[in-house]
């Protein structure tokens, strides 16, 4: 049994992101799992070595531990950085190739929309096959008329999340994957590519999406919504101000619906009798695909 905290450094953690990491922790503890750090750095673009760090941070301020993964940020650039498997993501669309479940598309993302917006999907050419042409972008066939369709290699040649994910975690045999609701579309995403690929691990894989934490204003709290650094919900800004976690765990326990008390500690949470069937059925949406 293992489990997976696969946080991306495209910005400061925000309470939401806390709130998982400890919520998949604790499961994985309590079932008697293993944990897994995957870091997913493959876009340079928008990773920072200072977002780098506030994981590494926020994992000890928290209190957590994990059985597998980078120790600290040299070790990811060393040993665990996505960048050392582009050629296992390579493989993994060489073989999508072969099934002749991939286009080549040339739409910008602005095409894409506009072509979206007027529902014309019948004008879109599903048969690309330019694939050692360079700036195309690679997109799987999903089923449909091709509004689901999606980008699995880059115009820049790099392998999109979904490929790099799906991947990593059929790589390293992950069985249960925790996850906000946010990210149910790449569930559905993963498990259609899991199917053409015949990656039946992964399409056995129990996947749960839990609610998510809003903010104040009622919205989804982003790294790229003023939730950064300084923001009302940065766990960064928490630390800075000499904050312990016991918010963090308060907001798990009311999200497992225990009693609620002020000032829950980790070890509190790692003692309560939680049904874990009755959570994912009741509060977490199972998905196993």
């Amino acid at each position: 049994m293992l489990f997976r905290l696969a946080p991306t450094p495209s910005g400061f953690l925000h309470i939401g992101n806390a709130v998982n990491f400890v919520l998949t922790w604790l499961a994985a503890r309590q079932l008697g799992g293993r944990l897994l750090l995957r870091i997913d750095d493959l876009d340079a673009t928008r990773k920072r070595p200072d977002y780098v760090v506030d994981i590494f941070e926020t994992i000890h301020w928290l209190g957590l531990d994990y059985d597998l993964g980078p120790a600290d940020p040299d070790d990811l650039d060393k040993q665990w950085s996505q960048w050392h498997r582009l050629d296992r993501y390579a493989e993994t669309l060489e073989k999508l190739r072969e099934v002749n479940a991939l286009y080549t598309c040339s739409l910008s993302r602005h095409q894409w929309q506009e072509l979206d917006a007027t529902d014309n999907w019948q004008s879109l050419d599903r048969t690309g096959d330019l694939f050692h042409e360079e700036d195309i972008a690679w997109r799987f066939r999903a089923p449909g008329n091709g509004s689901a369709d999606f980008v699995v290699r880059r115009r820049d040649g790099l392998p999109a999340y979904q490929i790099a994910s799906l991947t990593d975690d059929q790589l390293h045999g992950v069985t249960h994957i925790i996850r906000g609701q946010d990210l149910a579309e790449s569930t559905t995403r993963q498990a259609q590519l899991a199917k053409a690929l015949g990656w039946t691990d992964f399409l056995d894989t129990a996947i749960w999406h839990h609610p998510l934490l809003l903010d104040q204003s009622g919205q989804k709290m982003s790294k790229s919504a003023g939730h950064g650094h300084n923001g009302p919900t940065s766990v960064r800004a928490m630390r800075e101000a000499g904050e312990n976690p016991s918010r963090i765990f308060e907001a798990v326990a009311e999200l497992l619906q225990l009693p609620c008390e002020t000032s829950v500690t980790l070890p509190q949470l790692l003692t309560c009798s939680i049904d874990w069937d009755v959570f994912f059925r009741t509060i977490g949406t199972v998905n196993k695909p």
